[in-house]
């Protein structure tokens, strides 16, 4: 570890293209900042996007084919391909949170969480890939969409919204879908699969509770007041709506409550019937 704060070590896990690579480089900056190697973020020149493998090819999010999970392997591939994408996009974007707003104000406690997200994130892209290869498959196998990675170019100029966007639309929904996901992959007999999706699932809640926490930081020293400035945030910010069924306990336990997302909930609805 050459990086001398951990805004430059997040640059390089950055711009590494390898996937594997990327998600080690990420685990290991974390180590490196928990035993005190790195110093707090300086200002560094970011990528507008991260370095990526050359496969798998990206594609608009409708093109991506979908797959019933069935004891057959290749619907569980295709689904753990898709999260394992999901989670290399997520492993870069918990490392731009921890070096893109070094002006915000934050303190040391705001990197530790991002750090530690970074690192839980790098992990669930190593089992999902393991378990890729164990299914004989490898990640880069299938086509992928970018529209993770959107909602981050969307939100870089400022933290409130970066923060009221990726983790408390977008990881927040994984805390949707997850627990189906879940059951059926033990329905066909693949407990591996499931497991690491119940780890992931697990850390997730803390992932959305430490955006709501900075969130909530930011409304407070901006003066804002945090249930309409989401929802105002969302609207301008995220074109795909906020999709119900929630999972409310879920959310709740992240500290997450349904006066936020509820009333976006029932306008994507309203809207879906108007579309009919």
């Amino acid at each position: 570890m050459t990086s001398s704060d951990i805004g430059e070590a997040a640059r390089t896990v950055l711009g590494t293209a390898d996937a594997r690579g990327k998600a080690v480089a990420g685990r290991a900056v974390a180590a490196a900042w928990r035993a005190g190697g790195l110093a707090m973020p300086r200002r560094v020149d970011l990528p507008d996007r991260p370095a990526r493998p050359a496969e798998p090819p990206l594609l608009s999010p409708h093109a991506v084919r979908k797959r019933k999970i069935t004891a057959a392997p290749a619907g569980r591939i295709a689904l753990l391909h898709a999260i394992a994408h999901i989670e290399l996009n997520a492993v870069d974007l918990s490392w731009d949170a921890v070096a893109r707003f070094p002006d915000a104000g934050f303190p040391r406690a705001y990197v530790d969480d991002w750090v530690r997200v970074a690192d839980e994130e790098s992990k669930h892209f190593l089992l999902l890939a393991d378990r890729l290869d164990a299914l004989g498959s490898r990640y880069g196998a299938l086509p992928a969409h970018d529209g993770l990675w959107q909602a981050a170019e969307q939100t870089m100029d400022d933290p409130l919204a970066r923060h009221a966007v990726v983790p408390l639309v977008l990881e927040a929904r994984g805390l949707d879908v997850t627990p189906a996901m879940i059951g059926k992959l033990r329905s066909v007999g693949d407990d591996g699969s499931a497991d690491i999706f119940q780890v992931i699932y697990d850390d997730e809640i803390g992932h959305v509770a430490v955006g709501k926490r900075w969130f909530d930081y930011l409304c407070i020293q901006r003066g804002l007041e945090p249930v309409s400035t989401w929802q105002d945030i969302v609207r301008a910010r995220f074109r795909g709506g906020v999709k119900p069924p929630f999972n409310v306990p879920a959310r709740e336990a992240a500290g997450f409550s349904s006066a936020f997302y509820g009333p976006l909930g029932e306008e994507y609805e309203a809207a879906r019937r108007d579309n009919r």
